[in-house]
């Protein structure tokens, strides 16, 4: 008698609570202190060491986006350790500890550079480490039975992270105004001490996935035998088909693809974005703070990011996306992604003008910086919500990694440049925000240009894996753009 198919189980693993509730604490501590930052390096760290205040702003700014760009390249390296060395479990106990350390540095040496500059480091290094580690572990936890939740489980992550970045937007700029900076980099550090807590008390529950030792088919490897092969006819990387198979080959081909879409155009988004963190701080500081009796933070704007993206996904999934489609001019992923650009350079451009306004003497509230932050906002969601699934979409199984690195990459590269341009102080005030739009736009039409010839390549399973627990063969389906 033939066994009957596994019966659906409609609970989550009872190691699911661990693994959120870490999700929920971690990201309130990093977006607890990293939206306070930018004030405080202005307004305190820096204010003895540089008098002047617009290269004290500019400093400020650049030290901002070299911790972000840190933030966004680290997970390169946990992602590697916890594949080849470590497993995922150790990798996120591990660096959640020298995250921990890094959170106590930021309290202690509030007034000395060389210990806060530390403890910046060693978060980046912990935030960063555990990123590509946290929701990857937390799929491991399902199987058959119930591998129907795990869609759920991410939505849940999704909104873990805006949950915790709302509230820490709000109530940590308050603690820096009303106790000082050992409290309001204390509360956050107090935070990833309970997360780590927290992680570490699911320990006897997890399903721990054994890394996997050294790949011989990586992406770095197909690259380095088609070099030694080269000069042979068709494309460049069918020289390394002699040393690995073809779906190796086919899979750097299209990290390649891939990245000749990404690499030029999304830095450009990134570079817009993550400065609500600190250009778009440092022009709420000028406003009048006062909304209906109630004195605002500097920082405090950035709660309404988090809070729109909880708003709006859900409008344009639900109702944007199928009006566009029965309309006749569908919002494909290749669509949606220069009209991200599109949206971050106009949020810029109003910015801007709200900038040109103050330096004429217009005295202008904070709360016009909602407009720019509801352009902004549906900018993210159409470019990176987008740009990520897609991205995951265009490569074999045994690529996917890789792709994602390239996708961070593109953060990583966006915050190096802020920094050196805020640095070298090249643009101040209102001309800032225009650059930056200009540059946006530019690349909005480059990618739209680009993505016009890109041939959409989804991969996918083509049956379910196999009873020896061997992945069946992708399957590719190929269309235009």
């Amino acid at each position: 008698m033939a066994e009957s198919p596994a019966a659906k189980d409609n609970k989550f693993p009872p190691q699911i609570p661990f693994i959120i509730g870490n999700e929920a604490c971690e990201r309130f501590s990093f977006y607890g202190m990293r939206n306070i930052l930018t004030m405080f390096l202005i307004q305190y760290l820096l204010l003895n060491e540089v008098p002047d205040p617009a290269l004290r702003t500019a400093q400020g700014k650049s030290l901002m986006h070299t911790f972000m760009a840190g933030v966004y390249f680290f997970p390169l390296i946990g992602g590697y350790l916890a594949d080849r060395f470590w497993g995922k479990y150790r990798t996120i106990l591990w660096l959640s500890v020298v995250y921990c350390i890094g959170h106590g540095l930021l309290a202690v040496f509030e007034n000395n550079a060389t210990g806060f500059y530390t403890g910046l480091a060693l978060i980046a290094v912990g935030s960063g480490g555990i990123k590509p580690c946290v929701a990857a572990m937390a799929g491991d936890q399902f199987n058959e039975s119930n591998s129907h939740l795990v869609k759920k489980l991410f939505a849940i992550f999704y909104w873990t992270i805006n949950f915790g970045s709302f509230f820490a937007s709000l109530f940590i700029p308050l603690l820096l105004k009303n106790f000082g900076p050992s409290v309001a980099f204390g509360i956050p550090g107090v935070l990833m001490f309970i997360a780590t807590i927290i992680f570490w008390a699911g320990r006897r529950h997890y399903v721990v996935v054994p890394p996997t030792g050294a790949n011989p088919h990586s992406f770095l490897k197909v690259v380095f035998s088609a070099l030694k092969n080269r000069g042979k006819p068709g494309h460049w990387l069918d020289g390394a088909r002699a040393q690995h198979p073809e779906e190796a080959v086919e899979g750097a081909k299209a990290v390649f693809r891939v990245s000749g879409l990404m690499l030029p155009f999304v830095p450009f988004f990134w570079m817009l974005f993550d400065q609500k963190a600190s250009t778009w701080v440092v022009q709420a500081a000028s406003m009048d703070l006062n909304v209906l009796g109630f004195e605002f933070q500097p920082s405090q704007m950035q709660f309404v990011n988090p809070m729109l993206v909880m708003l709006l996904i859900p409008l344009l999934t639900g109702v944007v996306y199928p009006l566009s489609q029965r309309a006749g001019w569908e919002l494909t992923p290749l669509r949606r992604m220069p009209l991200g650009l599109v949206f971050g350079a106009v949020s810029f451009i109003i910015a801007g003008f709200f900038q040109v306004a103050m330096e004429g003497g217009t005295v202008l509230n904070i709360s016009w910086q909602i407009l720019p932050y509801v352009v902004l906002t549906l900018g993210e969601i159409l470019m990176s919500t987008t740009g990520l699934e897609f991205a995951y979409t265009q490569a074999p199984r045994q690529m996917k990694g890789t792709i994602q690195s390239v996708w961070l990459v593109t953060n990583t590269l966006a915050n190096v440049a802020v920094a050196i341009a805020a640095a070298l102080n090249v643009f101040s005030g209102s001309g800032q925000f225009f650059f930056y739009a200009g540059m946006a736009l530019v690349a909005a039409v480059g990618m739209a240009l680009v993505a016009r010839r890109y041939v959409v390549r989804d991969y996918y399973q083509t049956s379910a894996t196999q009873a020896s627990g061997e992945a069946a063969a992708p399957g590719i389906t190929a269309k235009s753009a």
